[in-house]
């Protein structure tokens, strides 16, 4: 039995953000503690590479969805293999443009594409 029942989330996205994003903290209290604006602005502008790089890791697969995975999904190490289709729910997959798309079917009817979308959905009523 394990340690822990529970998915935490850890993976190479969020550790490489989170490193980069200390460093661009500690910068900017550097440049705070010292009344540098340059530093701060540096500091900030590290903290936006560490955003930019933990979203595009995300959706190359190294991040992973929001909420409960299954348990072979619990490593660090393991890559989310729906991550070009998008994420349910998820604000960066949005952001990219991926997600819940809608695609025609040749009944006339639209099926929603997308994680957890499995029945057709019908078309609005016109009028």
């Amino acid at each position: 039995m394990s340690a822990h029942q529970y998915d935490h989330g850890h993976t190479v996205a969020g550790w490489t953000g989170v490193g980069i994003a200390a460093v661009g903290s500690a910068l900017v209290g550097v440049g705070v503690c010292t009344t540098s604006a340059g530093a701060v602005a540096g500091g900030l502008a590290v903290d936006v590479v560490a955003l930019l790089v933990t979203w595009a890791l995300h959706l190359v697969g190294w991040g992973k969805p929001p909420g409960r995975r299954p348990r072979e999904q619990w490593p660090m190490r393991a890559r989310d293999a729906g991550a070009r289709e998008g994420h349910g729910g998820c604000l960066g997959c949005r952001l990219a443009g991926r997600g819940r798309r809608k695609a025609r079917t040749g009944a006339g009817v639209e099926a929603v594409a997308g994680p957890g979308a499995t029945e057709p959905v019908p078309p609005a009523p016109v009028g």
